[in-house]
């Protein structure tokens, strides 16, 4: 598997997971400002999951399928 597949791959989870968190937040949501505050906790969520899982020790613990090559 190339690396950028592995990098749209991890993306897609930590879009996925970030999604998943704000959700709630999304769904009570009744107008455009209150969708922003979910959206917005989406991205952070999306944003923190993707600076953990670059760090070295993360890396060494996720499927080979999700690791990406040293740069």
């Amino acid at each position: 598997m190339t690396n950028e597949t592995k990098r749209a791959l991890r993306t897609a989870l930590q879009t996925l997971v970030g999604v998943a968190v704000a959700l709630p937040l999304i769904v009570d949501a009744s107008g455009i400002p209150a969708t922003a505050t979910g959206v917005a906790g989406a991205l952070a969520v999306a944003g923190g999951l993707a600076r953990v899982m670059a760090l070295p020790v993360v890396q060494s613990l996720l499927p080979s399928w999700l690791r990406t090559d040293a740069v």
